[in-house]
Protein backbone atom coordinates (compact mmCIF):
# COMPACT_ATOMS: atom_id res chain seq x y z
CA UNK A 1 0.00 0.00 0.00
CA UNK A 2 1.47 3.44 -0.96
CA UNK A 3 2.46 5.62 1.99
CA UNK A 4 -0.25 8.22 1.32
CA UNK A 5 -3.00 5.61 1.13
CA UNK A 6 -1.72 4.05 4.34
CA UNK A 7 -1.88 7.40 6.10
CA UNK A 8 -5.45 7.96 4.88
CA UNK A 9 -6.44 4.50 6.12
CA UNK A 10 -4.92 5.27 9.50
CA UNK A 11 -6.64 8.67 9.67
CA UNK A 12 -10.01 7.11 8.84
CA UNK A 13 -9.85 5.18 12.10
CA UNK A 14 -10.14 8.43 14.10
CA UNK A 15 -13.55 10.17 13.83
CA UNK A 16 -13.25 13.72 12.50
CA UNK A 17 -9.59 13.48 11.52
CA UNK A 18 -10.15 13.15 7.77
CA UNK A 19 -12.32 16.27 7.80
CA UNK A 20 -9.59 18.26 9.59
CA UNK A 21 -6.94 16.99 7.19
CA UNK A 22 -9.12 17.96 4.22
CA UNK A 23 -9.70 21.45 5.63
CA UNK A 24 -5.98 22.03 6.23
CA UNK A 25 -5.11 20.80 2.73
CA UNK A 26 -7.77 23.00 1.13
CA UNK A 27 -6.53 26.10 2.94
CA UNK A 28 -3.04 25.23 1.68
CA UNK A 29 -4.35 24.77 -1.87
CA UNK A 30 -5.96 28.22 -1.71
CA UNK A 31 -3.15 30.16 -0.03
CA UNK A 32 -0.16 28.49 -1.65
CA UNK A 33 -1.68 27.13 -4.84
CA UNK A 34 -4.04 29.98 -5.72
CA UNK A 35 -7.05 27.67 -6.05
CA UNK A 36 -10.54 29.11 -5.62
CA UNK A 37 -12.31 27.86 -2.52
CA UNK A 38 -15.50 26.91 -4.39
CA UNK A 39 -13.49 24.92 -6.91
CA UNK A 40 -11.82 22.96 -4.09
CA UNK A 41 -15.25 21.58 -3.16
CA UNK A 42 -16.27 20.79 -6.73
CA UNK A 43 -16.71 17.10 -7.61
CA UNK A 44 -14.13 17.69 -10.35
CA UNK A 45 -11.55 19.39 -8.09
CA UNK A 46 -7.89 18.62 -8.80
CA UNK A 47 -6.49 17.68 -6.39
CA UNK A 48 -9.59 16.28 -4.69
CA UNK A 49 -9.40 16.61 -0.92
CA UNK A 50 -12.83 15.14 -0.18
CA UNK A 51 -12.37 11.56 -1.33
CA UNK A 52 -13.42 9.17 1.41
CA UNK A 53 -15.44 11.80 3.28
CA UNK A 54 -19.14 11.37 3.90
CA UNK A 55 -21.49 14.35 3.51
CA UNK A 56 -21.21 15.31 7.17
CA UNK A 57 -17.39 15.35 7.17
CA UNK A 58 -17.32 17.20 3.84
CA UNK A 59 -19.58 19.88 5.35
CA UNK A 60 -17.32 20.10 8.41
CA UNK A 61 -14.24 20.46 6.22
CA UNK A 62 -15.92 23.26 4.29
CA UNK A 63 -16.94 25.04 7.50
CA UNK A 64 -13.41 24.88 8.92
CA UNK A 65 -11.73 25.97 5.67
CA UNK A 66 -14.16 28.84 5.13
CA UNK A 67 -13.75 30.22 8.66
CA UNK A 68 -9.98 29.73 8.50
CA UNK A 69 -9.80 31.88 5.35
CA UNK A 70 -12.31 34.43 6.63
CA UNK A 71 -10.18 34.98 9.75
CA UNK A 72 -6.79 34.09 8.29
CA UNK A 73 -5.21 37.43 9.16
CA UNK A 74 -5.83 37.26 12.90
CA UNK A 75 -5.14 33.49 13.01
CA UNK A 76 -1.72 34.01 11.43
CA UNK A 77 -0.99 36.85 13.83
CA UNK A 78 -1.91 34.68 16.81
CA UNK A 79 0.26 31.79 15.62
CA UNK A 80 3.19 34.15 15.00
CA UNK A 81 2.86 35.34 18.62
CA UNK A 82 2.88 31.76 19.88
CA UNK A 83 5.65 30.41 17.64
CA UNK A 84 8.59 32.29 19.11
CA UNK A 85 11.09 30.71 16.70
CA UNK A 86 8.71 30.53 13.75
CA UNK A 87 7.71 27.45 11.81
CA UNK A 88 10.26 24.69 11.17
CA UNK A 89 11.53 25.13 7.60
CA UNK A 90 11.36 21.43 6.86
CA UNK A 91 7.71 21.24 7.89
CA UNK A 92 6.12 24.26 6.22
CA UNK A 93 2.75 22.51 5.75
CA UNK A 94 2.49 22.36 9.53
CA UNK A 95 1.19 25.93 9.33
CA UNK A 96 -2.05 24.81 7.70
CA UNK A 97 -2.78 22.14 10.30
CA UNK A 98 -2.30 24.85 12.93
CA UNK A 99 -4.50 27.29 11.00
CA UNK A 100 -7.34 24.75 10.74
CA UNK A 101 -7.10 23.94 14.46
CA UNK A 102 -6.93 27.62 15.43
CA UNK A 103 -10.07 28.37 13.39
CA UNK A 104 -11.91 25.75 15.46
CA UNK A 105 -10.55 26.97 18.80
CA UNK A 106 -11.20 30.66 18.19
CA UNK A 107 -14.23 30.81 15.93
CA UNK A 108 -16.09 27.51 15.77
CA UNK A 109 -18.15 25.60 18.30
CA UNK A 110 -15.61 22.82 18.72
CA UNK A 111 -14.31 21.22 21.90
CA UNK A 112 -10.80 22.55 22.62
CA UNK A 113 -9.41 19.14 23.51
CA UNK A 114 -10.73 17.64 20.27
CA UNK A 115 -9.22 20.41 18.13
CA UNK A 116 -5.83 20.03 19.84
CA UNK A 117 -5.82 16.24 19.85
CA UNK A 118 -6.78 15.90 16.20
CA UNK A 119 -4.18 18.46 15.12
CA UNK A 120 -1.51 16.50 17.00
CA UNK A 121 -2.68 13.25 15.37
CA UNK A 122 -2.58 14.94 11.98
CA UNK A 123 1.01 16.04 12.57
CA UNK A 124 2.05 12.51 13.53
CA UNK A 125 0.74 11.09 10.24
CA UNK A 126 3.30 12.91 8.09
CA UNK A 127 6.99 11.96 8.34
CA UNK A 128 8.09 15.60 7.95
CA UNK A 129 5.73 16.92 10.62
CA UNK A 130 5.74 13.99 13.08
CA UNK A 131 8.81 15.30 14.99
CA UNK A 132 6.88 18.50 15.73
CA UNK A 133 3.72 16.98 17.19
CA UNK A 134 4.79 18.23 20.60
CA UNK A 135 5.18 21.74 19.21
CA UNK A 136 1.64 21.57 17.79
CA UNK A 137 0.32 20.48 21.17
CA UNK A 138 2.09 23.30 23.01
CA UNK A 139 1.13 26.04 20.57
CA UNK A 140 -2.55 25.11 20.51
CA UNK A 141 -2.79 24.72 24.28
CA UNK A 142 -1.33 28.20 24.65
CA UNK A 143 -3.83 29.44 22.09
CA UNK A 144 -6.65 28.06 24.24
CA UNK A 145 -5.23 29.83 27.30
CA UNK A 146 -4.87 33.16 25.46
CA UNK A 147 -8.13 32.87 23.52
CA UNK A 148 -9.73 36.00 25.01
CA UNK A 149 -6.70 38.07 24.09
CA UNK A 150 -6.78 36.97 20.46
CA UNK A 151 -10.55 37.28 20.20
CA UNK A 152 -10.20 40.90 21.33
CA UNK A 153 -7.73 41.44 18.49
CA UNK A 154 -10.17 39.79 16.11
CA UNK A 155 -12.93 42.15 17.23
CA UNK A 156 -10.73 45.13 16.35
CA UNK A 157 -10.69 44.08 12.68
CA UNK A 158 -7.07 45.18 12.42
CA UNK A 159 -5.80 41.92 10.95
CA UNK A 160 -8.77 40.77 8.89
CA UNK A 161 -7.62 42.04 5.49
CA UNK A 162 -4.18 41.94 3.85
CA UNK A 163 -2.35 45.21 4.45
CA UNK A 164 -2.27 46.19 0.78
CA UNK A 165 -6.05 45.84 0.43
CA UNK A 166 -6.89 47.60 3.69
CA UNK A 167 -4.56 50.43 2.66
CA UNK A 168 -6.35 50.80 -0.68
CA UNK A 169 -9.79 50.95 0.96
CA UNK A 170 -8.64 53.54 3.49
CA UNK A 171 -7.28 55.66 0.64
CA UNK A 172 -10.40 55.45 -1.54
CA UNK A 173 -13.18 55.33 1.06
CA UNK A 174 -11.73 56.67 4.30
CA UNK A 175 -10.89 54.96 7.59
CA UNK A 176 -14.45 54.59 8.88
CA UNK A 177 -15.85 53.04 5.70
CA UNK A 178 -12.81 50.77 5.29
CA UNK A 179 -13.38 49.38 8.79
CA UNK A 180 -17.08 48.87 8.08
CA UNK A 181 -16.25 46.96 4.90
CA UNK A 182 -13.85 44.64 6.71
CA UNK A 183 -16.29 44.09 9.58
CA UNK A 184 -19.01 43.00 7.14
CA UNK A 185 -16.65 40.50 5.53
CA UNK A 186 -16.47 38.61 8.81
CA UNK A 187 -20.17 37.68 8.71
CA UNK A 188 -21.69 34.77 6.82
CA UNK A 189 -23.24 36.08 3.59
CA UNK A 190 -27.00 36.23 3.05
CA UNK A 191 -28.83 34.14 0.46
CA UNK A 192 -30.58 36.30 -2.14
CA UNK A 193 -32.91 35.13 -4.88
CA UNK A 194 -34.10 36.67 -8.12
CA UNK A 195 -37.68 35.49 -8.67
CA UNK A 196 -39.61 35.28 -11.92
CA UNK A 197 -42.72 36.90 -10.47
CA UNK A 198 -44.45 37.99 -7.23
CA UNK A 199 -41.49 38.59 -4.94
CA UNK A 200 -43.77 39.18 -1.94
CA UNK A 201 -45.40 35.77 -2.32
CA UNK A 202 -42.08 33.97 -2.63
CA UNK A 203 -40.68 35.85 0.37
CA UNK A 204 -43.66 34.61 2.37
CA UNK A 205 -43.30 31.02 1.16
CA UNK A 206 -39.54 30.86 1.73
CA UNK A 207 -39.31 32.81 5.03
CA UNK A 208 -37.63 35.82 3.52
CA UNK A 209 -37.98 39.55 2.98
CA UNK A 210 -38.31 41.60 -0.19
CA UNK A 211 -35.38 43.99 -0.49
CA UNK A 212 -35.83 47.55 -1.80
CA UNK A 213 -34.31 46.44 -5.12
CA UNK A 214 -36.84 43.61 -5.59
CA UNK A 215 -34.63 40.65 -4.67
CA UNK A 216 -35.79 38.19 -1.99
CA UNK A 217 -33.43 37.62 0.95
CA UNK A 218 -33.91 34.46 3.01
CA UNK A 219 -33.64 34.05 6.76
CA UNK A 220 -33.20 30.28 6.61
CA UNK A 221 -30.09 28.22 5.83
CA UNK A 222 -31.95 25.43 4.06
CA UNK A 223 -29.95 23.84 1.20
CA UNK A 224 -30.92 25.60 -2.01
CA UNK A 225 -32.05 22.51 -3.89
CA UNK A 226 -34.49 21.66 -1.07
CA UNK A 227 -36.32 24.99 -1.20
CA UNK A 228 -39.82 25.32 -2.61
CA UNK A 229 -39.78 26.44 -6.22
CA UNK A 230 -36.26 25.24 -7.05
CA UNK A 231 -37.25 22.24 -9.16
CA UNK A 232 -40.00 24.26 -10.85
CA UNK A 233 -37.48 26.93 -11.86
CA UNK A 234 -39.33 29.81 -10.16
CA UNK A 235 -36.17 31.60 -9.00
CA UNK A 236 -32.38 31.49 -8.97
CA UNK A 237 -29.67 32.44 -6.47
CA UNK A 238 -28.19 35.88 -7.18
CA UNK A 239 -26.86 38.51 -4.81
CA UNK A 240 -29.05 41.61 -4.71
CA UNK A 241 -26.23 43.79 -6.07
CA UNK A 242 -25.47 41.34 -8.89
CA UNK A 243 -29.12 41.53 -9.96
CA UNK A 244 -28.99 45.30 -10.57
CA UNK A 245 -26.88 45.61 -13.76
CA UNK A 246 -29.30 43.59 -15.93
CA UNK A 247 -32.19 45.68 -14.57
CA UNK A 248 -30.29 48.83 -15.51
CA UNK A 249 -29.81 47.42 -19.01
CA UNK A 250 -33.64 47.16 -19.19
CA UNK A 251 -33.80 44.67 -22.08
CA UNK A 252 -36.98 44.75 -24.14
CA UNK A 253 -38.79 41.94 -25.99
CA UNK A 254 -37.04 40.87 -29.22
CA UNK A 255 -34.03 43.14 -28.70
CA UNK A 256 -30.69 41.58 -29.64
CA UNK A 257 -28.62 41.53 -26.46
CA UNK A 258 -25.08 40.29 -25.87
CA UNK A 259 -24.14 39.07 -22.38
CA UNK A 260 -20.36 39.16 -22.36
CA UNK A 261 -18.61 36.84 -19.86
CA UNK A 262 -22.03 35.33 -19.19
CA UNK A 263 -21.38 32.24 -17.03
CA UNK A 264 -22.77 31.08 -14.64
CA UNK A 265 -25.82 32.81 -16.08
CA UNK A 266 -27.77 34.81 -13.50
CA UNK A 267 -27.75 37.95 -15.63
CA UNK A 268 -28.44 35.95 -18.79
CA UNK A 269 -31.55 34.56 -17.09
CA UNK A 270 -32.75 38.08 -16.28
CA UNK A 271 -32.34 39.15 -19.90
CA UNK A 272 -34.05 36.01 -21.20
CA UNK A 273 -36.91 36.51 -18.75
CA UNK A 274 -37.49 39.91 -20.40
CA UNK A 275 -37.99 38.00 -23.70
CA UNK A 276 -34.97 39.56 -25.38
CA UNK A 277 -32.94 37.52 -27.87
CA UNK A 278 -29.79 37.03 -25.82
CA UNK A 279 -26.41 35.64 -26.82
CA UNK A 280 -24.59 34.24 -23.76
CA UNK A 281 -20.88 34.50 -24.52
CA UNK A 282 -18.08 33.06 -22.37
CA UNK A 283 -14.61 31.73 -23.03
CA UNK A 284 -15.13 28.71 -20.72
CA UNK A 285 -17.06 25.84 -22.29
CA UNK A 286 -17.31 24.15 -18.87
CA UNK A 287 -18.86 27.20 -17.25
CA UNK A 288 -21.28 27.51 -20.15
CA UNK A 289 -22.46 23.96 -19.46
CA UNK A 290 -23.46 25.18 -15.99
CA UNK A 291 -25.20 28.19 -17.56
CA UNK A 292 -27.14 25.93 -19.94
CA UNK A 293 -28.19 23.67 -17.06
CA UNK A 294 -29.40 26.68 -15.06
CA UNK A 295 -31.42 28.01 -17.99
CA UNK A 296 -32.95 24.57 -18.59
CA UNK A 297 -34.12 24.42 -14.95
CA UNK A 298 -35.59 27.91 -15.30
CA UNK A 299 -37.21 27.10 -18.66
CA UNK A 300 -35.47 30.08 -20.28
CA UNK A 301 -33.58 30.27 -23.56
CA UNK A 302 -30.35 31.88 -24.72
CA UNK A 303 -28.03 31.32 -27.68
CA UNK A 304 -24.82 30.04 -26.08
CA UNK A 305 -21.48 30.94 -27.69
CA UNK A 306 -17.97 29.90 -26.66
CA UNK A 307 -15.35 32.51 -27.41
CA UNK A 308 -13.04 35.29 -26.27
CA UNK A 309 -15.20 38.36 -25.73
CA UNK A 310 -12.29 40.73 -26.43
CA UNK A 311 -12.17 39.50 -30.03
CA UNK A 312 -15.80 38.54 -30.58
CA UNK A 313 -17.33 39.51 -33.94
CA UNK A 314 -21.03 39.74 -34.78
CA UNK A 315 -23.66 42.08 -36.16
CA UNK A 316 -24.26 45.10 -33.89
CA UNK A 317 -26.44 44.54 -30.82
CA UNK A 318 -29.18 46.71 -29.35
CA UNK A 319 -27.71 46.28 -25.88
CA UNK A 320 -24.59 44.72 -24.33
CA UNK A 321 -23.97 43.69 -20.74
CA UNK A 322 -20.31 43.42 -19.72
CA UNK A 323 -19.90 41.60 -16.41
CA UNK A 324 -16.14 41.91 -16.65
CA UNK A 325 -13.56 39.65 -15.01
CA UNK A 326 -12.21 41.56 -12.03
CA UNK A 327 -10.43 41.29 -8.68
CA UNK A 328 -13.80 40.38 -7.05
CA UNK A 329 -12.94 42.33 -3.90
CA UNK A 330 -16.61 43.25 -3.55
CA UNK A 331 -17.47 39.58 -2.94
CA UNK A 332 -15.00 38.77 -0.15
CA UNK A 333 -17.82 38.09 2.31
CA UNK A 334 -19.10 35.43 -0.09
CA UNK A 335 -15.64 34.29 -1.21
CA UNK A 336 -13.18 34.63 1.70
CA UNK A 337 -10.36 33.18 -0.40
CA UNK A 338 -10.22 36.33 -2.57
CA UNK A 339 -7.92 38.44 -0.33
CA UNK A 340 -5.39 35.61 -0.12
CA UNK A 341 -5.30 34.67 -3.81
CA UNK A 342 -5.12 38.17 -5.31
CA UNK A 343 -2.02 40.37 -5.56
CA UNK A 344 -1.71 44.14 -6.09
CA UNK A 345 -0.48 43.62 -9.65
CA UNK A 346 -3.62 41.67 -10.55
CA UNK A 347 -5.70 44.85 -10.56
CA UNK A 348 -3.60 46.45 -13.29
CA UNK A 349 -3.72 43.27 -15.39
CA UNK A 350 -7.48 42.93 -14.99
CA UNK A 351 -8.05 46.62 -15.74
CA UNK A 352 -6.24 46.18 -19.06
CA UNK A 353 -8.56 43.26 -19.91
CA UNK A 354 -11.61 45.32 -18.95
CA UNK A 355 -10.46 48.08 -21.29
CA UNK A 356 -10.26 45.60 -24.17
CA UNK A 357 -13.76 44.31 -23.40
CA UNK A 358 -15.19 47.84 -23.36
CA UNK A 359 -13.45 48.65 -26.64
CA UNK A 360 -14.92 45.53 -28.27
CA UNK A 361 -18.39 46.28 -26.87
CA UNK A 362 -18.22 49.79 -28.35
CA UNK A 363 -17.68 48.26 -31.82
CA UNK A 364 -20.56 45.81 -31.31
CA UNK A 365 -23.14 48.40 -30.20
CA UNK A 366 -25.49 49.80 -32.82
CA UNK A 367 -26.17 53.52 -33.14
CA UNK A 368 -28.56 54.43 -30.33
CA UNK A 369 -27.71 51.19 -28.49
CA UNK A 370 -26.51 50.89 -24.92
CA UNK A 371 -23.89 49.19 -22.78
CA UNK A 372 -24.01 48.36 -19.08
CA UNK A 373 -20.54 47.70 -17.70
CA UNK A 374 -20.18 46.17 -14.24
CA UNK A 375 -17.64 44.58 -11.91
CA UNK A 376 -17.93 43.04 -8.46
CA UNK A 377 -14.87 45.03 -7.37
CA UNK A 378 -14.30 47.77 -4.80
CA UNK A 379 -11.32 49.11 -6.73
CA UNK A 380 -11.80 52.38 -8.68
CA UNK A 381 -9.41 51.24 -11.44
CA UNK A 382 -11.98 48.57 -12.31
CA UNK A 383 -14.97 50.87 -12.02
CA UNK A 384 -15.08 54.65 -11.91
CA UNK A 385 -11.69 55.17 -13.57
CA UNK A 386 -12.45 52.60 -16.26
CA UNK A 387 -15.60 54.43 -17.36
CA UNK A 388 -13.97 57.87 -17.26
CA UNK A 389 -11.25 56.59 -19.59
CA UNK A 390 -13.80 54.92 -21.90
CA UNK A 391 -15.77 58.14 -22.32
CA UNK A 392 -12.57 60.02 -23.16
CA UNK A 393 -11.75 57.45 -25.86
CA UNK A 394 -15.30 57.27 -27.27
CA UNK A 395 -16.91 60.70 -27.77
CA UNK A 396 -19.88 59.06 -29.50
CA UNK A 397 -20.92 57.51 -26.16
CA UNK A 398 -22.43 59.29 -23.19
CA UNK A 399 -23.28 58.17 -19.68
CA UNK A 400 -26.98 57.62 -18.92
CA UNK A 401 -27.30 58.25 -15.16
CA UNK A 402 -29.31 55.90 -12.98
CA UNK A 403 -32.65 57.33 -11.85
CA UNK A 404 -34.31 56.67 -8.46
CA UNK A 405 -37.35 55.17 -10.22
CA UNK A 406 -35.16 52.31 -11.47
CA UNK A 407 -35.08 50.60 -8.10
CA UNK A 408 -31.56 51.47 -6.95
CA UNK A 409 -31.64 53.21 -3.53
CA UNK A 410 -30.20 56.71 -3.51
CA UNK A 411 -27.16 55.64 -1.47
CA UNK A 412 -26.22 53.20 -4.27
CA UNK A 413 -25.77 55.98 -6.87
CA UNK A 414 -22.58 58.06 -6.92
CA UNK A 415 -22.19 61.68 -8.01
CA UNK A 416 -21.71 60.71 -11.67
CA UNK A 417 -24.93 58.72 -11.71
CA UNK A 418 -23.25 55.30 -11.69
CA UNK A 419 -24.04 52.41 -9.36
CA UNK A 420 -21.63 51.87 -6.46
CA UNK A 421 -22.59 49.47 -3.67
CA UNK A 422 -20.41 48.73 -0.65
CA UNK A 423 -20.56 45.61 1.56
CA UNK A 424 -21.70 47.45 4.70
CA UNK A 425 -24.79 48.97 3.06
CA UNK A 426 -28.13 47.76 4.43
CA UNK A 427 -27.11 47.27 8.09
CA UNK A 428 -29.38 44.96 10.09
CA UNK A 429 -29.23 43.59 13.63
CA UNK A 430 -29.81 40.16 12.08
CA UNK A 431 -26.56 39.41 10.24
CA UNK A 432 -28.43 37.08 7.87
CA UNK A 433 -30.30 40.10 6.49
CA UNK A 434 -27.45 42.62 6.46
CA UNK A 435 -25.10 43.81 3.75
CA UNK A 436 -24.72 43.44 0.00
CA UNK A 437 -21.90 42.61 -2.41
CA UNK A 438 -19.68 45.49 -3.51
CA UNK A 439 -20.53 46.34 -7.13
CA UNK A 440 -19.92 49.04 -9.70
CA UNK A 441 -22.07 49.56 -12.80
CA UNK A 442 -22.34 52.28 -15.42
CA UNK A 443 -24.77 52.67 -18.31
CA UNK A 444 -23.48 54.07 -21.60
CA UNK A 445 -25.50 55.07 -24.69
CA UNK A 446 -24.16 55.42 -28.23
CA UNK A 447 -25.28 58.44 -30.21
CA UNK A 448 -28.09 57.72 -32.68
Amino acid sequence: MPAEAAREAEAAKTPGLLARLAAANIVCDVVQGGHRLDECFSPNAVPSRLSGLDARDAALARSIATVALRRLGVIRHALAELLEKGLPRQAARLEFALIAAAAQILFLDAADHAAVDLAVRAARLEPKTAPFAGLVNGVLRNLVRRRDEFLALAASGEYDAPHWLAQRWRKHYGEEVARAIVAMHMLEPPLDLTVKSDAAEWAKRLDGVVLPTGSVRLRSRTPVAQLDGYDAGEWWVQDAAAALPARLLAPRPDERVLDMCAAPGGKTAQIALARARVVALDRSAERLKLLAANLARLNLHADVAVGDAAGYQAQPFDAILIDAPCSATGTIRRHPDVPWTKKPGDIETLAALQTRLLNRAALLTRAGGRIVYCTCSLEPEEGEQQIAAFLRRNPDFRRQPIEPREGAPEEFVNQEGDLRTLPHYWPNADGRLAGIDGFFAARLVRAA
